[in-house]
């Protein structure tokens, strides 16, 4: 029932900003965070953000990309500014959710939104 959708991906130039969206649909979130995965390389976490508030941001994107999430919880942002070329990968968003009127949590993963960073 519960699902993940992302959007907000494209092609941008050096420089450029982007802003990642993952609506949780048909529920709520208490944890998401952001992975990503480029070409031959393994996945790597981006970052996340608690119901709570907690943050964390991977050192290589500490200072350009911001985590964010909306007072329902069920829409969460990665707001990336200063992308570069490195950043090119394919951006999972990841989420713990709650079904509506449903007890437990489900661990679900989007279905991936490409990220071109190129002049």
């Amino acid at each position: 029932q519960v699902q993940l959708v992302e959007s907000g991906g494209g092609l941008v130039q050096p420089g450029g900003s982007l802003r990642l969206s993952c609506v949780v649909s048909g529920g709520t979130f208490d944890w998401m965070g952001w992975t990503r995965q480029a070409p031959g390389k393994q996945r790597e976490l981006v970052a996340s953000i608690s119901e709570s508030g907690l943050v964390y941001y991977a050192d290589f994107v500490k200072g350009r990309f911001i985590i964010s999430e909306d007072s329902a919880k069920k829409t969460g942002y990665l707001e990336m500014k200063s992308l570069e070329p490195d950043d090119t990968a394919v951006y999972y968003c990841n989420a713990y959710t709650r079904s509506i009127g449903a007890n437990g949590v489900r661990n679900l993963w989007g279905q991936g939104t490409q990220v071109t960073v190129s002049s």
